[in-house]
């Protein structure tokens, strides 16, 4: 008798051990929890701490109050301009409300089941209005928070808030950037010419300057040249007069050596004949004075 009061006192404590274990529930600052009864919603807690259900009645389905972090796969976007982008983008969420989001899509697989269509058409609808140069500016950053504006729009049926979106790489199709690369190529070397004839015009700029400088130094020497040689010729002549009316005889004498040192000047040159000749007029007298003709 006294061993069954024990089993019993034993089973009512473990029966009492299990109700109390599933009629308390815990919920922690980074979570949420929606309690169901027979599957119904009752109440949503949001507040930490420790709570009650009814056992094998009501179920407490837990979520993340956190940000949620959703990384897509590529997808091919166009520009308004026609160019086709393949964009890698993530997107941050959060959990706004529970009651919603659970009756929407359940989880958080089933959310981001879903939000691939909505990121994807947030950057569609955002990025097909724009040119694909501005995309890779600092209009960026302008781009992504109407992305963000747009995704956040169209999540609200699933109780979420997009707080970011973000593109982690942009590219060109392949076919698309051979065009660009051959576009760019083309412009270089348009950029080139234009840089060689622009130097070109410069050069013949520059040596045209040079040889009409050069003319005009040339021309300005020249007459400089031609005016000093005069004035030297002036010089000397009136030196020569000068001297000539001081010493006719002796001048004529030196005109005479001059004469002909220039025309004997060379150690080649040989004289042969008499020295009858003009030039040895001043040696035919012992004195060395010109003879003077007789009548």
């Amino acid at each position: 008798m006294k061993n069954t009061s024990v089993v019993v006192i034993l089973v009512l404590l473990a029966v009492m051990f299990v109700v109390g274990s599933s009629a308390l529930f815990t919920v922690n600052e980074t979570e949420q929890v929606l309690v169901r009864r027979f599957g119904e919603p009752t109440r949503v807690i949001k507040e930490p701490g420790l709570n009650i259900k009814v056992p094998f009645v009501d179920t407490a389905t837990y979520f993340d109050k956190r940000l949620l972090n959703f990384d897509g796969d590529s997808q091919e976007i166009p520009t308004k301009d026609q160019k086709q982008l393949i964009v890698d983008a993530f997107a941050r969420y959060r959990i706004v409300d529970t009651l919603r989001f659970f009756q929407s899509v359940g989880s958080v697989a089933g959310m981001e089941a879903r939000l691939p269509n909505i990121i994807n058409s947030a950057l569609r609808q955002v990025l097909g209005e724009v040119d694909m140069s501005r995309i890779l500016t600092e209009e960026r950053a302008v781009l992504m928070r109407k992305s963000t504006q747009v995704a956040t729009e169209n999540s609200k049926e699933f109780g979420i808030e997009v707080v970011d979106v973000r593109m982690k790489r942009v590219d060109l199709p392949d076919e698309n950037s051979q065009a660009v690369f051959r576009r760019m190529q083309t412009k270089r070397e348009e950029e080139a010419r234009d840089i060689r004839a622009g130097g070109d015009r410069e050069s013949r700029t520059i040596r045209a300057k040079a040889d009409r400088d050069q003319r005009v130094i040339l021309a300005e020497a020249r007459k400089t040249a031609e005016i000093l040689r005069g004035e030297g010729d002036a010089q000397a002549q009136a030196i020569y007069n000068d001297a000539y009316t001081k010493d006719r005889e002796f001048f004529d004498f030196w005109r005479s050596m001059q004469a002909l040192e220039r025309g004997l000047g060379s150690d080649s040159t040989t004289y042969v004949g008499p020295p009858s000749g003009d030039f040895f007029r001043y040696f035919n007298t012992e004195s060395g004075t010109r003879e003077l003709s007789r009548d």
